[in-house]
């Protein structure tokens, strides 16, 4: 069992036999470290400037660059990413940057230190670290936290969950260059003496690292409601320490998933950029209520939950945008966002921002952007174009506009943060207030009609086969108790399907003898008829499956002779 140190006084004095880690596939105890915190404090010693930019893909030679900077009086600022628009929005705000960066940057550079040195401890209010998030109004901005609001949480991470731990390995699928996967996997395993091991970003390679010793696992809901069934995962029984989860919600799936498979009840993390840890709880049962990490204060305000703890910086209390209902024994259960800011795939999503940077964009005259529900969460755009044309264009035009929107977008957001989905309309919907409405939006991305598989397309005939898919709009709505094809969309398909077998007349005249026999619902496959009759003017239908018939009925268009 290795000794807790103090963040502040990590480095103050030799720690022989304390492993710190693996750093580039080298194993590094705490002398190697060290070294490699002096040299670094000598690099940002003689570099000008206060605020310097850190980007590593390497955790252990991160945090050495980390108190190398503290040590040398700077404050750091995490890039979340090395993608062009990131790095070009911080260079206004640092002297410079350091770690795995292009030479367009001029990264820089530590020198090997050949003796050691002594090291004062670090003033725990004087050390600062920038981290960027979304704020209410969806511009990115610099979260400010000192090294000892830093610390509180790490002290109280410790004493909820430190019993269990020790010992063991820290493995991860976060990046220590955003707070979760800093506080998990570089400052609480370097104060408790838990040997850092690289990220993991695939499964098999996970289950390798975990098997034959003593692990913890630091993940996101994303890696853990994908866990592949084939894979080893009851060599980790026994072994695994314990699960860590934090970012974005945790299904109850995937939590009953970890528990079964991984053979530990996985531990649920909430909190954010701003307040730091506020609560946890264990999925030892299914939706199991949150309770406050050791000396988090919780409050309800305005539906909203509201906290005060040595995380803040400030002793007032902070008021989220979670909103919360009180449960017994100072527990609570949050009932979802207030505002517009979302997770998907736990990346924070300014829905807001979004939707101003496509408005900026001179083809673009208004969007919004949405998330769709479904197994998978998606960002989805509804765009009206500059060009009214471009909404009535054929699909190549509309979806070249759309893969233009998304490329220009990529400068500030990578694949996770951008819309997947798009459509393109002249207006956007509006409720009879005047009001773009949730449900409306949603609409335009359920498909009108199902896909066709033809079968016969002949002068006069035709036939072909359709699935009935669930997400299709005449669904929705129709009926909540029990969903049912209506017949008005019957019909409707009848004459959409037959203007694409047949030239029709433009206008409509009556429907004669039109029946209908029985439903259809959601994953029946039904057969339609069709027969045009260019004399009379008149089209046929017929609707049947495996059940029988379900409708019938004919067409005549105004035009007819």
């Amino acid at each position: 069992m290795a000794d807790w140190i103090a963040l502040d006084r990590l480095l103050t004095t030799a720690q022989p036999g304390r492993d710190i880690g693996v750093c580039d596939g080298v194993a590094v105890d705490h002398a190697g470290f060290r070294l490699r915190v002096l040299a670094w404090r000598d690099a940002f010693s003689t570099a000008e400037g206060r605020d310097w930019a850190l980007y590593f893909d390497d955790t252990v030679a991160f945090a050495a660059a980390l108190f190398g900077a503290w040590h040398a009086g700077k404050r750091v600022f995490l890039a979340a990413d090395n993608l062009p628009a990131t790095l070009q929005a911080l260079q206004p705000q640092v002297s410079g940057f350091a770690g795995d960066l292009s030479a367009d940057y001029q990264p820089l550079q530590a020198t090997a230190v050949a003796d050691d040195a002594p090291l004062e401890p670090l003033d725990e209010r004087a050390c600062e670290l920038c981290v960027f998030t979304s704020g209410s109004t969806g511009q990115p901005s610099a979260i400010s936290k000192r090294l000892d609001q830093l610390a509180r949480e790490v002290d109280a991470l410790q004493a909820a969950f430190g019993a269990q731990l020790d010992g063991a390995q820290v493995h991860g699928t976060v990046s220590h260059q955003h707070i979760y996967g800093l506080l998990f996997r570089v400052l609480w395993p370097l104060a408790a003496g838990r040997a850092i091991q690289p990220r993991r970003f695939f499964h098999e390679d996970l289950v390798g690292a975990l098997a034959g010793t003593d692990t913890v696992l630091v993940a996101t809901p994303a890696h853990l409601k994908r866990l592949p069934e084939q894979l080893d995962w009851a060599s980790l029984h026994g072994r695994l320490r314990a699960v860590f989860s934090s970012g974005g919600p945790l299904p109850e799936d995937a939590a009953r998933q970890v528990r079964q498979w991984l053979g530990v009840a996985p531990t649920e993390v909430y909190g954010s950029s701003e307040t730091g840890g506020i609560a946890w709880r264990r999925w030892d049962t299914d939706a199991p209520p949150w309770q406050p990490l050791p000396g988090v204060q919780w409050r309800i305000e305005e539906d909203c939950l509201a906290v005060a703890s040595p995380h803040l910086e400030t002793s007032d209390w902070w008021r989220t945008q979670d909103r919360v209902q009180a449960l017994a024994e100072g527990r609570f259960r949050l009932l979802g966002r207030a505002d517009r800011i979302v997770k998907i795939e736990e990346r924070r999503v300014s829905l807001d921002a979004l939707e101003r940077a496509l408005r900026e964009d001179p083809e673009v005259e208004d969007a919004r952007v949405l998330v769709l529900q479904g197994q998978r969460e998606q960002l989805a755009a509804v765009v009206v174009p500059a060009d009214p044309a471009l909404a009535r264009a054929g699909d190549s035009a509309r979806r070249a506009l759309g893969q233009r929107l998304g490329t220009r977008l990529a400068q500030g957001h990578d694949a996770v943060t951008r819309p997947r989905r798009w459509r393109l309309v002249e207006s956007l919907p509006i409720n009879a207030q005047g009001k773009v409405t949730q449900a409306a939006l949603v609409a335009l991305f359920q498909p009108l009609l199902p896909v066709p598989v033809w079968d016969c397309r002949e002068e006069a005939a035709a036939t072909l086969r359709m699935m009935l898919d669930p997400a299709l709009r005449a669904f929705q709505g129709h009926f909540p108790q029990a969903a049912i094809l209506p017949g008005v969309a019957q019909l409707d398909w009848a004459v959409r399907f037959g203007r694409q077998a047949f030239v029709l007349p433009t206008g409509f005249q009556r429907m004669d003898a039109v029946k209908f026999q029985r439903v259809a619902r959601p994953g029946d496959e039904l057969t339609l008829q069709l027969q045009w009759d260019a004399e009379r003017g008149v089209l046929t239908f017929r609707y049947t499956s495996v059940h029988g018939v379900h409708a019938s009925g004919r067409v005549v268009f105004a035009d007819a002779h």
